[in-house]
């Protein structure tokens, strides 16, 4: 398999819980380490105006004074969400959103039957628990892929400071936007697209939300499982392992169990466009 050159990629991108660890295993676990001994649940206040993933996150566009404002008038604190663990569940009480601060997440719904299915994944800088606005409960449960840590924004809060900050509630009302628009863009590759044309869109769509954060646009270590993804884009996991093959074998992309980089990005795109060939699958 294609040997990914990780010296080269270390220099040029810093390292994001997607993208594939290129320390140390003993470094990895201190840095760790050290991050969650600093953090107590609750007990750390989070200031918007000197946080890294502002221009990603809620505050984007803000100005100094209206930052002030936020980190002034909004009570937001860290909390960790162990690897496997729930943020919150479906059918609980809703009375924040939550800003992922590190690590990753997925949302989840199941069905009467007990039947589960993924509708996204959620990186730093995503919101989380935004369909708990209208019926004041979550609508899906909320689970860490990895270690993980949230901004937690008491709602009640954030309604009194979108009025007071313009600019705030305009980018809020955006954000709501998006993740209808997303949910539209889900249901098209559902209904449209053959096998390979999702997995590329999966692909694409994850790369350019990590270059967009300032991380590597073409090699990532997937946090979550081939089933997982599948669930995502309604294939099944010998379908999702199919694909991620063929793409692999024919030098779209290199596999090396969940490490992924992509070799050629045109052709990528191409997948889009029904280049590549689909059979048996």
């Amino acid at each position: 398999m294609h040997q990914v050159s990780t010296k080269r990629q270390t220099a040029e991108r810093p390292v994001h819980p997607f993208v594939a660890d290129l320390r140390s295993t003993a470094d990895s676990a201190a840095l760790k380490a050290l991050t969650f001994s600093r953090l107590r649940t609750g007990a750390c206040k989070v200031h918007c105006s000197s946080c890294r993933l502002r221009e990603v996150c809620l505050p984007v566009g803000l100005t100094r004074e209206q930052l002030q404002d936020v980190d002034d008038g909004l009570v937001t604190s860290l909390r960790k969400v162990p690897k496997g663990a729930a943020l919150f569940h479906a059918g609980t009480c809703f009375d924040a959103v939550f800003a992922v601060w590190t690590g990753s997440f997925k949302t989840i719904v199941t069905s009467n039957q007990g039947n589960v299915q993924i509708t996204g994944f959620q990186m730093c800088g995503d919101l989380i628990g935004l369909g708990g606005i209208d019926t004041g409960r979550h609508e899906v449960a909320a689970v860490a892929l990895e270690d993980s840590q949230v901004c937690v924004i008491p709602y009640a809060g954030l309604e009194i400071l979108t009025r007071k900050v313009p600019a705030l509630q305009k980018h809020f009302h955006r954000l709501m936007s998006r993740e209808i628009s997303t949910n539209h863009q889900t249901m098209l590759q559902l209904g449209g697209m053959h096998a390979e044309e999702r997995i590329a869109t999966f692909l694409l769509d994850l790369f350019d939300r990590l270059r967009v954060r300032g991380f590597s646009s073409s090699s990532m270590l997937l946090r979550m499982s081939r089933e997982e993804i599948g669930s995502l884009l309604g294939l099944k996991l010998e379908t999702v392992s199919r694909v991620l093959s063929k793409l692999h074998t024919t030098g779209v992309v290199s596999v090396n169990q969940r490490h992924i980089e992509i070799t050629d990005m045109n052709a990528l795109h191409q997948v889009l466009e029904g280049g590549a060939v689909r059979n048996d699958i």
